[in-house]
């Protein structure tokens, strides 16, 4: 078996997110401070010499089980997946004639708002240069990045930064502690257009995010707490209303300013220490629907900083328990 390159994809969280004015180009105008999480995807890629692009998709983590399996949403293997639009976009502007086989790990639940989509597509431009062996630095490949998702670009910085435009000027900020945070997910997903459409822009807002930033940096989660918002929350709440009382369910359980991340429907809690990150993250699990589970998703995770994206040479053993279709492009 030849050797595979390994590659985390990170999932992100927004301790804020203004909207700020639609674009002419029908996009909306963003400020919003973006860090990693230790919740992460897992990128598998080998060369392959006859340019075909496979991504073959399966579940570890919560996803793998049965409440989890909800959050996995179909993740597609076809031109719709940005790992597969990513991997050929970059095959055919570098003039490549090989291709890769790709199979994706999923821990980061679909349709939350957590970027999971936007990071393994980051992932596959990085482990597919390598593999290609092209000489392309990262700020080419997150150009390239930021024509298949707005989130893309930010993923080659991985550190804590504010995003601006659409998501392609991304400034990184230094001093965001490392803090503990509970990630939570309904089992209802969200649509981001119907979100950003149904979301009134503020340009009042614009600046906020380097003060969170500093608050962070200077006082930790109290002084910062008041500052963290986000403009998409109002009218997730009012498209789902599992967002609503998962929101809810998250103050009940002890979280400090809960908020929605992106445009949903996960929701996040930062906590002072991982013990009362912990303990929320418990008293959210318990938590029953008819019998099932309120949330099938909850995480406890840290800030992953700096820099959380990481690809490394390594043998990779086939897997004989693949759960989603794979595809020859």
């Amino acid at each position: 078996m030849a050797a595979a390159l390994v590659i985390r994809a990170p999932a992100k969280l927004n301790l804020s997110l203004a909207v700020l004015a639609r674009r002419p180009d029908g996009f909306h105008e963003i400020e919003s401070l973006m860090v990693p999480v230790t919740l992460h995807d897992t990128l598998r890629v080998r060369r392959r010499d006859d340019g075909a692009v496979t991504l073959a998709v399966r579940y570890a983590g919560r996803l793998a089980g049965a409440d989890g399996r909800a959050l996995a949403r179909d993740v597609p293997v076809d031109d719709s997946n940005l790992v597969v639009k990513a991997a050929r976009a970059l095959r055919d502007r570098a003039g490549v004639t090989a291709g890769l086989d790709i199979e994706l790990v999923k821990e980061i639940p679909s349709g939350a708002g957590l970027g999971g989509g936007s990071s393994d597509a980051a992932a596959v431009l990085l482990a597919a240069a390598r593999a290609w062996g092209l000489d392309w630095s990262r700020d080419d490949l997150a150009a390239l990045g930021a024509g298949i998702g707005s989130d893309v670009p930010w993923f080659f910085t991985a550190a804590a930064a504010v995003v601006r435009g659409r998501g392609e000027c991304v400034t990184p900020v230094v001093g965001v502690p490392p803090l503990a945070a509970v990630i939570a997910c309904p089992a209802t997903g969200l649509s981001t257009a119907a979100v950003y459409a149904a979301c009134t822009p503020d340009a009042t807002r614009r600046g906020e995010a380097e003060q969170l930033a500093a608050a962070l940096a200077a006082g930790g989660l109290p002084a910062a707490a008041p500052l963290m918002h986000n403009a998409l929350e109002a009218p997730a709440r009012r498209l789902c209303g599992d967002v609503d009382r998962l929101l809810t369910a998250l103050a009940r359980a002890g979280a400090v300013a809960p908020r929605l991340t992106g445009s949903g429907s996960a929701c996040f809690a930062l906590c002072r220490t991982a013990a009362e990150a912990r303990g929320i993250a418990a008293r959210l699990a318990a938590e029953r629907f008819a019998g099932g589970a309120a949330w099938p998703g909850v995480f406890t995770v840290r800030l992953s900083l700096p820099g959380a994206a990481v690809c490394r040479d390594a043998l990779v053993e086939e897997s004989s328990s693949l759960e989603s279709r794979a595809v020859v492009g």
